[in-house]
């Protein structure tokens, strides 16, 4: 006779649905009302998610569906374990896509679901936390110099659609395995289900997929779905960071949908909004999130957010609170991209709260600010030479102008991920490579190349052999017509 096992059933609390309003849902519980957080599943075969959000009094619970509730109805049957909501973390999550609850949806094979981790977590305390303030290198010769990033902080990405925010986010995740051996995750939280398909095959196309984790909340899925996704991706970037004692890059494409999600679900729940319609309880639900990305003494979560300005007015509450857990914000350029200055980052606009000498070094301050007094002395100039042009301003302006095209130029660099586009090779550029190139041509060594040395390059030294080249061809294409003028003459 064989042994019986034993199996260990979860201890299920029992209720009933009794009242539904869209996504908000009451379930009466005879005994053992669950927590707050907790999941209560319901439906016909159970498919309905529903998470605890209130306890209205000793036996009513009151939840946001997490799925549509089409079907649901009034005395239905909802069973409860008490956990909480969960994702897979582990190795094997490594090149995936996912959903709010954790299902694969890359159909791909499924996961083994016994490494979970509830998405609900504290922020790391202070004594865990780093005390050290250190710059994110990022390979990208523009924002290591002009917009040095923290190690362990947020940074905002602003942008239109077009100017290149997806292409700088893929060129990251790529620099941040060469870089820092790290992983990559990106959440999408309000994408459109297009973007997310066109993203998931760029980076399959770029062969960064293989070192990053994807987690979508999609525009077409109820509001307490795109509300949790953020958590779901950021308890997938603490396994790697406190488990596998990795630096994790986690990009957040929009904080405001997140915002907008949260605003739904309170106007759901019938709580009283306040300015502008925006929920009462903003700045917390912004901070539970926020404040998990940290620099801690096992690894570092770095945060790039892409964050929209609703009417572009900075001073709407959801811009307000955004930016003050920001440390950087990266501003992309319409025009800049129009003139084919990638990455087109607005250098004046862009800025950093890790620019000080005590972060920096006094090297790189004095730098940074030499090329942002030359590229305001620029902007301001471009009016004078559009009307009188370039012959009509002094020596000292000339040299001004000449000096900051070529810094925008050597601000511009070819990118790995666009390589199959482009057919230029792309290069990293290390931060002292950079500066020292910066330095050189604030120095005016090198106001004898042209211009178009400066473009598209990594280090300095290649301008230096670009320009050789170019001079070679040309005083090549002058000694062949001087010979052809000969020729002419010798036969006439």
């Amino acid at each position: 006779m064989g042994t019986k096992v034993h199996v260990k059933r979860e201890a299920l609390s029992v209720g009933r649905v009794i009242s539904i309003r869209g996504s908000v849902v009451d379930v009466w519980f005879d005994q053992g009302v669950p927590a707050i957080n907790s999941v209560i599943r319901t439906g016909s075969n159970k498919e309905i998610i529903i998470e605890v959000l209130t306890q209205l009094d000793d036996n009513r619970v009151r939840g946001i569906a997490l799925t549509p509730t089409q079907g649901l109805s009034r005395g239905m049957t909802a069973e409860t374990s008490g956990k909480q909501l969960s994702v897979p973390v582990g190795p094997e999550i490594m090149g995936r896509m996912f959903d709010v609850f954790g299902n694969t949806i890359d159909h791909g094979p499924l996961l083994p679901k016994n490494k979970l981790r509830n998405i609900h977590q504290p922020p790391p305390s202070l004594e865990k936390r780093s005390t050290k303030s250190e710059i994110f290198e990022t390979g990208i010769k523009a924002i290591d110099v002009l917009v040095p990033l923290e190690h362990g902080g947020n940074a905002g990405l602003f942008g239109g659609a077009g100017v290149g925010k997806t292409v700088l986010l893929t060129e990251m995740i790529h620099n941040m395995v060469g870089y820092h051996q790290g992983a990559s995750i990106f959440c999408g939280i309000g994408e459109r289900s297009r973007e997310g398909h066109e993203l998931y095959h760029d980076m399959k196309n770029a062969d960064v997929l293989k070192n990053m984790v994807m987690v979508f909340g999609q525009m077409n899925e109820p509001p307490g779905a795109r509300f949790r996704v953020g958590h779901a991706a950021l308890t997938m970037a603490e396994y790697f960071r406190d488990d596998e004692h990795r630096d994790v890059l986690l990009l957040i494409d929009n904080i405001f949908r997140f915002i907008q999600a949260g605003m739904e679900v309170s106007g759901l729940m019938g709580q009283m909004p306040s300015r502008l319609g925006y929920q009462p309880t903003l700045g917390t639900e912004l901070s539970m999130l926020e404040e998990r990305i940290a620099n801690t003494k096992s690894g570092a979560i770095t945060s790039i957010q892409a964050v929209y300005v609703p009417a572009d007015d900075l001073t709407d509450p959801s811009a307000v609170h955004t930016f003050s857990h920001l440390s950087a914000s990266i501003v992309l350029s319409r025009k800049r991209a129009s003139e084919g200055l990638y990455p087109a980052i607005d250098i004046l606009q862009s800025t950093s709260k890790m620019a000080t000498p005590g972060i920096i070094g006094e090297r790189h301050y004095s730098i940074l600010n030499q090329i942002r007094e030359t590229l305001a002395q620029y902007e301001e100039l471009k009016d004078i030479i559009a009307m009188l042009g370039l012959e009509q301003l002094s020596v000292a302006d000339r040299n001004i102008v000449n000096r900051a095209r070529r810094l925008e130029r050597f601000f511009t660099q070819p990118f790995f991920t666009t390589e199959q586009f482009s057919g230029i090779k792309g290069k990293g550029v290390r931060l002292e490579d950079a500066l020292t190139g910066c330095e050189r041509i604030l120095s005016d060594e090198f106001s004898d190349l042209p211009e178009s040395a400066f473009y598209m390059i990594g280090n300095i030294e290649e301008a230096i052999a670009k320009g050789k080249n170019k001079q070679e061809g040309e005083n090549g294409d002058q000694k062949e017509s001087k010979e052809d003028v000969k020729e002419e003459d010798h036969a006439a």
